[in-house]
């Protein structure tokens, strides 16, 4: 095979088009026929025929879909064996984060049953696991220069713990220890109720899930499914990132048995720490104990389950059979008698009944659950785009806010808290050989037996076991760290963004946190438009294309051309800047330019005064001098002397009238002017401006000129003052006019224009044709642009 690389070469010829040759050529579309009357539209949307009322049930329930087709044969035993795996990871880990949410460890399972079920009949992702939490979404991300950015699923150890944390920042707030002290009559005991806490918490956790869920139908109705794009990665994962700092500081009390005080708000992450610090000394030892074991044990064991991951066709179970072996020692060693160790406690068997949440915590929780639909619906669609993309089929952002959406707002009905899909399961539903939802299906039902009827074996459960899971699976989550080593390399821009994200979480908590990180990413995007990159583009020998000439060694200028690129879009945020760069670039100071016309013209009236009355004068001694020549003999040397006189006067008022007021280069004229001779026999010598600057700054001789600028005056006569300056000034005003005769604003990258931005380009096309430079406007990709003409 030859290796030998080949360069192809083509040639185009075609007519040169303006905008309105192109416009005839093309036959642009009115706007009416582009964007029919909204009357028009609404018919249509109204209208329901039997086709389009067949595709708007698909695409409100997508299980019409796939469920008719669906293979018992092909996809049967595979969606079973996934389930199964799927749901037996669902038991250690819906009852840990339910701690983490500060709720009771039933309601985690009641959070793996009932969403699942919810999203197999509204969902368009076929392998995406909805549950309680435990994973984080991981990407193998490259951050190339551009920004953009590649997402691929990586099997990763962290655990996605954000809105459980969120959920229990908001019922420790709304229901914190101090509101259920007991009494005993007249005065506090200082023990808290327990049982009327966990039942508000509850509450607010059902309050805050059902709101976030409503929010999220209402964005998925009306295809607000873009909104999760202003979550940019870098936001999200040092966010997750700071949110697993909240997790180990909620497990801390849990892994060494002490009771801080509860503290909510900016802060709140700093005075539990420093809180749980002053508590070292309580330690419970045997708590102590117990979670020290469990996290070496569940290191060692996820170690070995990632160096045997090819050999092994699922996952060992690591996190169940913990917490089967350790109620199995809790409760043949009586640690919570014994040695008072915290245990799950009663955990009731069967499900609840459905309950209405109380509609006036809304108000209290809008905030809180207005962040977890946002957050909640990032994690599920970047999770679903991923394996569509791996897969082969399509997800309906919109769709999948509706189907993310209901499942929060009914499983809100049944005490669940806030889901989304889970990195871990989702990865074990795929790598299983799951083919659709009802792997799902499968998994719930695994769930739904464990309440049933194995839920009452799990209570003698060290609560330490279920902290100390939560507290090795956030081992991924702090491998992204990682993520300021490369975006230092890569883009300085997001790893501000980064850092900005993760301190303003843990110093603001999960929420403000939450909004000051979207708004400051926000602002950064303001920022890169409003310093922009500007260049001259160059063209590459041979070739058509254009680059940057300040970057590319081998780019050349077009003579008289300046082709102007900005990377932004115009708009009144750099409108002036748009144009202070213009000038630097291609050297020309517009405004400098033509002030220096204007008094140019008016110094060129007054000279053209001067020379016509020196014409008068020099005319009227001619007729003296003749009438003396026709008295007088000699008349030839009487006219010598008489036109030596003409040159002393005429020079001497000449001098007198460019002393009143200096001379100057208007639109970067040059002038030379005569200066006064030590004799009237010397030869006159000739002063000249260079430059711009009216200061009369940098003066010097006439012989210094160079590169062209040096012009012999013949002629010392008056009446030749006037012709001699004009033939100076042409050829002699440098690259402010004469080299650049036209200017190419590359608009290409404006993707909208505005008012300020258009007046902008309109003063660029009045000052620059007053000197006599041609401005052109290429790659016009909006119609606005023809209005900048009018």
């Amino acid at each position: 095979m030859d290796s030998t690389r080949r360069f192809g070469k083509y040639r185009i010829e075609r007519e040169v088009l303006d905008e309105e040759r192109l416009e005839e050529l093309t036959q642009r579309k009115t706007y009416s026929e582009i964007h029919p009357p909204l009357t028009k539209q609404l018919k249509e949307s109204l209208r329901c025929t039997l086709p389009m009322l067949k595709k708007s049930l698909m695409s409100t329930f997508p299980v019409l879909y796939w469920l008719p087709k669906y293979s018992v044969w092909d996809y049967g035993m595979p969606d079973i064996v996934s389930g199964i795996s799927v749901g037996i990871m669902h038991l250690p880990q819906g009852m840990a984060y339910a701690l983490l949410a500060s709720l009771p460890p039933v309601f985690g399972l009641y959070t793996s049953l009932y969403p699942p079920l919810i999203y197999f009949f509204f969902g368009t992702s076929r392998h995406i696991s909805i549950g309680k939490k435990s994973k984080t979404v991981h990407y193998l991300t490259i951050y190339p220069p551009i920004h953009i950015f590649i997402h691929l699923p990586v099997m990763c150890s962290g655990t996605f713990t954000v809105l459980s944390i969120m959920v229990g920042s908001v019922t420790e707030r709304l229901a914190p220890d101090g509101d259920f002290l007991q009494s005993n009559g007249t005065n506090m005991t200082g023990d808290v109720d327990i049982a009327a806490r966990d039942t508000y918490r509850v509450q607010v956790a059902a309050a805050t899930t059902v709101l976030g869920g409503l929010i999220q139908v209402l964005l998925g109705v009306v295809k607000f499914g873009f909104v999760g794009t202003y979550l940019s990665e870098p936001l999200v994962r040092a966010y997750t990132t700071a949110a697993s700092v909240h997790a180990v500081g909620a497990q801390l009390k849990y892994i060494f048995g002490v009771s801080p005080k509860r503290f909510s708000g900016p802060l709140s992450l700093i005075y539990t720490m420093w809180d749980v610090f002053i508590l070292l000394p309580k330690t419970h030892l045997p708590t102590l104990v117990v979670s020290a074991v469990t996290i070496a044990l569940l290191i060692v064991a996820k170690e070995l389950n990632v160096f045997l991951r090819r050999k092994l066709p699922v996952p060992v179970p690591v996190e169940l059979i913990t917490i089967v072996v350790a109620t199995l020692v809790s409760s043949y060693g009586h640690l919570n008698h014994n040695y008072s160790v915290s245990v799950v406690g009663e955990i009731p068997s069967g499900l609840s009944s459905p309950s209405v949440p109380d509609v006036s915590l809304f108000g209290k929780v809008i905030g809180d659950a207005f962040a977890l639909a946002i957050v909640g619906y990032a994690i599920s669609i970047s999770l679903g785009k991923t394996f569509a993309l791996k897969h082969g089929y399509k997800v309906d952002s919109n769709q999948e806010l509706v189907a993310l959406g209901l499942s929060n707002a009914v499983g809100g009905f049944f005490q669940c808290f806030s889901v989304c899909p889970s990195m871990s399961r989702s990865l074990i539903q795929e790598s299983t050989g799951g083919k659709t939802q009802m792997a799902g299906v499968a998994s719930a039902v695994i769930v739904l037996v464990t309440v049933l009827k194995l839920g009452t074996l799990f209570q003698e459960l060290p609560k330490a076991v279920l902290a100390s899971i939560v507290f090795v699976n956030l081992k991924g989550m702090f491998k992204q760290y990682a993520d300021i080593v490369t975006l230092w390399r890569s883009s300085k821009i997001d790893l501000v963004v980064w850092l900005v994200t993760w301190i303003s979480t843990l110093l603001l908590n999960l929420d403000l946190g939450l909004a000051a990180s979207i708004t400051f990413a926000l602002f950064t995007v303001i920022f890169r438009t409003q310093l922009p990159t500007y260049s001259v583009l160059g063209n590459i020998p041979g070739t058509e294309l254009y680059v940057d000439m300040e970057t590319h060694k081998e780019a050349r200028e077009i003579p008289g051309v300046t082709i102007f690129h900005s990377s932004a879009t115009v708009y009144f945020a750099n409108a002036e800047l748009y144009l202070e760069a213009l000038k630097e670039k291609s050297g020309l100071d517009i405004s400098k330019m033509i002030i220096y016309k204007r008094r140019q013209e008016a110094k060129q009236k007054r000279r053209e005064r001067r020379a016509e009355r020196r014409e008068k004068r020099q005319a009227k001694r001619e007729r003296q001098a003749q009438m003396k020549a026709n008295k007088l003999t000699g008349a030839s040397e009487s006219s010598v002397e008489d036109q030596v006189g003409c040159w002393s006067e005429g020079h001497t008022e000449g001098t007198i009238t460019e002393e009143e007021e200096c001379p100057q280069r208007e639109n970067g004229t040059v002038f030379v002017i005569p200066t006064s001779s030590q004799s009237l026999e010397a030869q006159p010598r000739w002063e000249y401006l260079k430059g711009g600057d009216p200061d009369c700054a940098s003066l010097g001789w006439l012989s210094e000129l160079q590169d062209g600028d040096t012009t012999t005056l013949g002629s010392s006569c008056d009446d030749s003052l006037s012709r001699d300056l004009e033939r100076v000034s042409i050829g002699s005003l440098g690259k402010w006019t004469w080299e650049i005769h036209s200017i190419i604003l590359d608009l290409s990258t404006a993707n909208f224009i505005d008012i300020v931005a258009m007046k902008t380009l309109k003063n660029l096309f009045m000052d620059f044709s007053e000197i006599d430079v041609d401005i052109y406007i290429a790659g016009c990709q909006s119609r606005k642009y023809l209005y900048i003409s009018d």
